[in-house]
């Protein structure tokens, strides 16, 4: 199957970033050390896909991305094109009910979830989120409080976490919508 992406990279407090796109929403987010690490990434995780720098395009996105980053307004407005199993795409609603500034354990989610038993596979989701930081991952915490993993590693969990703290007060995020497929 061609896919036909656009992509953007941004400069952030939290290091390098890419921003990658379909004709229907982000279908990817990525932190790296540098442009070229990330391109690697955009080859390696959709091989058969076009691809065109894009931040004219992007420039919305980006910037919604960049104040979600800080902390200030989540992205929700930020159209999404994501591909998981029903399941994983479950688990990413529940994480877009995390108010920012808030955590939930493994265990938590996975008892809204109706699965009491299902932290492990609520962790396995998490770490499958195509579109961290739009989709909070990082929010999701041991039962213990301890961070847990990211796809964008503990140093930035923590900072993102830390953003979101003085904002939590102004209210909870809006439900998103997930679009793509199972």
């Amino acid at each position: 199957m061609d896919v036909s992406l656009r992509y953007a990279t941004l400069e952030t407090e939290l290091g390098k970033l890419l921003l990658v796109a379909t004709a229907r929403g982000v279908c990817l987010v990525r932190f790296g050390q540098s442009e070229t690490d990330l391109l690697q990434q955009l080859r390696k995780e959709f091989p058969c896909a076009t691809y065109r720098e894009a931040a004219d395009e992007l420039g919305p996105w980006l910037r919604a991305l960049h104040e979600a980053l800080g902390g200030r307004t989540p992205a929700t407005k930020v159209p999404l094109d994501v591909r998981g199993s029903c399941f994983q795409r479950r688990v990413w609603r529940a994480l877009a009910n995390i108010p920012a500034g808030e955590t939930r354990s493994y265990q938590e989610v996975a008892r809204t979830l109706g699965m009491p038993g299902g932290a492990r596979a609520v962790g396995r989701a998490c770490a499958s989120n195509p579109v961290p930081v739009l989709v909070p991952c990082h929010r999701v915490v041991g039962t213990d409080g301890s961070l847990g993993g990211y796809l964008g590693g503990p140093t930035r969990k923590r900072r993102l976490l830390e953003r979101e703290k003085p904002h939590a007060a102004e209210g909870s995020q809006p439900v998103r919508q997930m679009g793509g497929q199972a």
